[in-house]
């Protein structure tokens, strides 16, 4: 499927038709389908299902923003980026104003206009209910819908829900009222449900193993939708039909890092991967907009831009907050060395990786004690969904979306780690969710867990949300998520914990206070004042200065929250855990009446008769 995705059908396109004046020749070209022509065979909609893959990897999909914004408003990563609309994702503080935001609302409803098309329309190309060409099709169409109205419900809460194509022929069909987040996630649980029964699994082979949307991917999804809110004992069952293969042959690939090699990929442990061009097969074009249809497209994504440092030709935009450093710092593996699961999340120095089998100390073939921002805050790059790892070449390759690293959202590891969520959920502490855990800290080389140092269901979820789930899946997509169904943000001392994950320290105040104390140590020991101080002298303070705060302060996260520079959630305001509805658009849809965002209202209710876990101390880093 990776080399397929290159057939981009825009809106514009279903909806134009062909027109013509009365008294010229009507000339149609035949390489231009109309809407009174297309989507009126089988072979039609198989495109339009490609399409509708291709939807999810543009700007405000899965991308660049659509990504990364979740990813940023995690206390797993922080923005070191003076851009201020990174940092409104940071600080939870997204003015509707922002049209920024709308760039993921715009491109989500881009991806379900096309899937209500293939939807609508599948019932009306008289295939057989019961050929697999239907079920494939009309499959294909509900998880991506499901995709899509899951990742919209879990960023902007309300929005509009539209599941009929035909609505589209008026702008009242188009301008529907605002729906709950409720309903919303009502339709992903149905759309997902159905689509479960319809698709084949991996086991199929071809395109099914490589990229199409499986049963086992429509499975995973519809339990990460129960799991929102907080159906632990629906979820569960579908979890374990997934382990024991009912949906698909999956299992933890030996290396971890095979998750996330651009030359490894849709491999067993993959239930849903987004597909994205090696660097260099694809065109030079960066389509940031949807609107582009350029068959020179690079159809790559901008993660390794973002996340790379300014040194190897990246944006230098986001990195790690210390805190997660400092988890998998936390604990070793049965041979004694840092988790390997570290190399292949932050580009950090690790003496470790010397003994370890294929753990070079590289990162786009540059050694760094520590591969920080500079002249910003003090962070570690991210490695992951990158290739900074595996050296294909020296920097950076091409600014913008050229990475050919498929996505990995989700994988069997979280399908383990989910289940024994849910097991502890239902249960409270047991082998079993014990076992599960184990299976996936094992083949990072870590010690098993023994359920006898877990005594309550609190000390076992403080272990899977604040150890397992970081060094897992650090810096990907998803852990905001789960602050929001976890319902942190409502809980005082889950926000404290929160203020502290998110701590960092800016290298630049670092680097500052550390040159003057130099400077005054050096003039004091020679007798002369810092305005006389020659070019050379002031150029090796600056260089011991910056030395000083790398090697005292990376990876350090601070004791207490004054004692960093910056705390992103203690900007937060109930409410303002979702973006806004862009004012622009509540302006033409007189229909919509915003969301906890555009109102400032708290969602505290929502967490009503869910349990939010209190903080368990001395598990994890605190």
């Amino acid at each position: 499927m990776k080399k397929i995705f290159n057939i981009a059908l825009s809106a514009s396109m279903l909806l134009a038709g062909a027109t013509a004046c009365e008294d010229e020749l009507d000339v149609v070209n035949p390489n231009y389908a109309t809407t009174e022509e297309f989507g009126k065979t089988a072979a039609d909609l198989e495109e339009v299902a490609i399409a509708c893959y291709n939807r999810i990897r543009i700007e405000g999909t899965f991308a660049r923003v659509g990504y990364l914004f979740e990813v940023v408003m995690g206390d797993e990563v922080n923005t070191y980026s003076d851009n201020d609309w990174w940092r409104a994702w940071d600080y939870l503080s997204i003015p509707q104003s922002n049209d920024v935001a709308r760039w993921v609302f715009r491109d989500w409803y881009y991806t379900l206009n096309t899937c209500n098309y293939l939807l609508t329309y599948v019932d009306q190309v008289g295939l057989d209910t019961e050929s697999d060409q239907y079920k494939q099709l009309k499959g294909q169409g509900l998880f991506l819908r499901g995709l899509a109205y899951y990742e919209l419900a879990c960023y902007f809460q309300d929005i509009p829900l539209i599941t009929d194509y035909s609505t589209y022929t008026s702008l009242d069909g188009l301008y529907v009222p605002t729906a709950s987040q409720s309903e919303v996630l009502d339709q992903v649980e149905a759309d997902l449900s159905e689509a479960m029964t319809l698709l084949p699994s991996r086991d199929k082979g071809g395109e099914w193993a490589n990229g199409r949307a499986t049963c086992g991917a429509a499975a995973g999804y519809y339990a990460r939708a129960l799991m929102f809110r907080h159906k632990f004992d629906k979820a569960l069952p579908v979890l374990k039909d997934i382990i024991a293969g009912k949906y698909g042959t999956y299992k933890l690939l030996a290396d971890y890092g095979d998750n996330f090699r651009s030359t490894v990929e849709n491999q067993e442990e993959s239930l849903w991967e987004v597909q994205f061009l090696d660097y260099g097969v694809g065109g030079s074009d960066m389509e940031w907009t949807p609107v582009n249809n350029s068959k020179s497209s690079s159809q790559g994504q901008a993660l390794e831009t973002v996340f790379g440092n300014s040194t190897i030709a990246g944006w230098n935009d986001l990195a790690s907050t210390p805190w997660l450093y400092q988890t998998f710092k936390s604990q070793k593996t049965t041979a004694g060395t840092v988790d390997p699961r570290l190399y292949w999340t932050l580009i950090s120095y690790e003496t470790d990786y010397n003994s370890m089998s294929g753990y070079a100390n590289t990162a786009f073939t540059y050694d760094y004690t520590y591969h920080v921002t500079t002249g910003a805050h003090l962070g570690i790059s991210v490695a992951k969904h990158t290739t900074a790892r595996e050296n294909l070449y020296s920097t950076v390759a091409a600014a913008g979306l050229s990475c050919g690293v498929n996505l990995r959202l989700m994988r069997y590891s979280d399908v383990l780690l989910r289940a024994a969520e849910c097991e502890n959920e239902i249960n409270g502490p047991t082998q079993q969710a014990i076992d599960w855990i184990n299976q996936v800290r094992n083949r990072a080389g870590l010690q098993s867990l023994e359920l006898a140092n877990f005594p309550s269901a609190d000390a076992l979820f403080e272990q899977i949300a604040n150890v397992e789930r970081p060094t897992e899946f650090g810096c990907e997509h998803g852990r905001f998520q789960d602050i929001l169904r976890w319902g942190w943000l409502y809980d005082a001392g889950r926000l404290a914990q929160l203020r502290k994950h998110g701590c960092t320290m800016w290298l630049e105040d670092v680097v500052a206070d550390k040159y003057n104390e130099l400077v005054a140590e050096y003039c004091e020991a020679n007798n002369c004042e810092a305005k006389d101080l020659k070019e050379e002298v002031t150029a090796e303070l600056s260089a011991a200065a910056k030395e000083y705060a790398v090697s005292t302060y990376a990876g350090k996260v601070p004791n207490t929250v004054s004692e960093a520079d910056d705390d992103p959630y203690s900007k937060w305001i109930a409410g303002h855990e979702y973006m806004p509805i862009y004012e622009g658009d509540m302006q033409a849809n007189y229909n919509l009446v915003g969301n906890s965002a555009n109102n400032s209202t708290s969602n505290i209710d929502f967490y009503e008769g869910y349990t939010i876990h209190p903080v368990v101390e001395g598990i994890g880093v605190q």
